[in-house]
């Protein structure tokens, strides 16, 4: 009996000395990159393969991340991660051994939707790192560079619109602007005297409106109608706004309708005719839109949308289930699949790694339209992101952006303004199992006479979009706008 006590007590010494020797970041940041103390979180990326950790696409890919808060650290002050920062997949002296890049980021959280970046951001060069079975042993990592504000370079067809929205920086309390990139036909300067019609094109998740600077073609046409096309990329600190009012985000919706849009109309030759066009994220946007503007905007054709339909969130039922991580028979559910079939993401593994990565990444930027703010200032969580368990009462406040069920909650208000005005495509084999909302709005529409075009074709969330796909869905638009002009 003495010796299986002695043997107990070695080991507990062991694992003791272990975590207090354990390999460890120590982190600063120099005062050429800020002269100002932080305060906030600090985030350390590790990767054997990709030389940019910090750049990795959080949940398409996994790496191990750590993050820890910090208060009032001075330029050239260290802080360290050891095994009690907030990690993934494992502490951090439990992770694998071998050679690794690193970075760390100092998030100011000013406004950019990516840690990585975010302008005012501090951060390092990769450095690279072997973690061996020596314990003994303390990183140095010295932040030297600062995440620059993104330029734009106008041209004759491409322009930037940045309007100042009275609403945002009254939600934000601070000056807050609402952006886009303003693309002109060819026709605009060939016929000075015509006036045109609007598409309000929105970008998917991680879309950027800077990616047109420069850029000197002129819009294409919607089928054969020319147009201004307007680009939206619905970026914001907590990740893509959908252009929703809410608790977390403020009021996009408001901001874009009421600000941005008059602008545009001000500005440039429109004939104040609006259609809408998104993809992913930008076809939950536009479909959100049309459903809550519908005197505004005059048709939408939405592309693969985010979940419209809430009893499958990529086939997680939100009304029923009770784990976002896993199946009734314990199967890990998927977020991300090869060709609808082959599971490729985890819902599992993307939450756990934003439970480090802590805003502005996919599945916590719904949180951020969806969800009520928690005490501490966040966004509600819709589950536990150590166990994947469902928070019904944050589910109640989600069903507020539940589309199908808003559609046919209302459809008898809705109808004199909305009737006929919205085509919906998608994938069959959506790597982000978006189909099966899609039928289900599919399914509700048509206990209805909504006259809404519902549409599926072969291919998944990125090969969906061939020639034939983008022609049927600007030809119903183009349909829609003459039926405006020949009314």
């Amino acid at each position: 009996m003495k010796s299986y006590k002695k043997t107990g007590l070695l080991v507990f010494i062991i694992l003791s000395t272990l975590h207090v020797y354990g390999q460890k970041f120590s982190v600063s940041f120099s005062p050429t990159a800020s002269n100002e103390s932080f305060t906030g979180k600090v985030i350390l990326y590790m990767s054997k393969e990709a030389k940019s950790p910090k750049d990795v696409m959080v949940g398409a890919e996994k790496f191990p991340c750590f993050a820890i808060t910090v208060y009032n650290v001075k330029p050239g002050d260290k802080v360290v991660f050891d095994d009690d920062a907030v990690s993934y997949p494992v502490k951090l002296s439990d992770i694998e051994r071998g050679t690794y890049y690193v970075q760390a980021v100092w998030d100011k959280n000013e406004g950019g939707r990516s840690i990585a970046e975010s302008p005012g951001n501090i951060y390092n060069n990769t450095i690279t790192v072997q973690f061996n079975r020596n314990f003994n042993t303390i990183f140095n990592i010295v932040c030297n560079n600062v995440v620059k504000e993104k330029s734009f370079v106008e041209t004759q067809f491409v322009k930037e619109l940045k309007v100042s929205s009275t609403l945002l920086s009254s939600f934000y309390k601070k000056a807050t602007t609402i952006n886009a990139a303003i693309i002109l036909p060819k026709e605009y300067y060939e016929q000075p005297e015509r006036k045109f019609p609007v598409l309000y094109w929105v970008s998917g998740y991680g879309g950027d409106y800077h990616n047109f600077s420069d850029n000197n073609n002129p819009s294409s046409p919607i089928d054969t109608t020319a147009c201004i096309r307007v680009f939206l990329d619905g970026n914001c600190s907590l990740g893509h706004c959908v252009y929703a009012n809410s608790d977390n985000n403020g009021p996009w919706g408001d901001a874009l309708t009421q600000e941005l849009i008059p602008q545009v109309d001000k500005l440039y030759r429109t004939n104040k005719a609006r259609l809408l066009t998104g993809h992913s994220s930008g076809g939950w946007t536009v479909l959100w839109l049309q459903t809550h503007y519908p005197k505004i905007f005059d048709a939408c054709w939405s592309s693969s949308p985010d979940p419209v339909d809430f009893r499958s969130f990529q086939q997680v039922n939100l009304y029923e289930d009770k784990n976002t991580f896993y199946t009734k028979d314990s199967s890990l559910r998927a977020a991300g699949t090869i060709a609808g079939r082959f599971p490729w993401i985890t819902m599992k593994t993307m939450l756990q790694m934003e439970h480090v990565i802590y805003r502005g990444e996919q599945m916590h930027s719904f949180d951020a339209v969806f969800s009520v703010k928690s005490n501490d200032g966040s966004p509600r969580r819709l589950c536990n992101e150590l166990t994947g368990i469902i928070d019904t009462v944050t589910v109640e406040h989600w069903i507020n952006y539940d589309i199908s069920l808003y559609v046919r909650t209302n459809w008898l208000q809705l109808e004199p303004d909305l009737k006929n005005k919205i085509r919906v495509s998608v994938g069959e084999q959506d790597n982000f199992l978006l189909n099966y909302s899609v039928h289900l709005f599919d399914d509700e529409m048509k206990k209805t006479d909504a006259g809404f075009v519902f549409a599926y074709y072969p291919g998944d969330h990125f090969t969906v979009s061939t020639p034939e796909y983008r022609m049927a869905g600007y030809q119903f638009l183009e349909q829609k706008y003459n039926e405006i002009e020949n009314k």
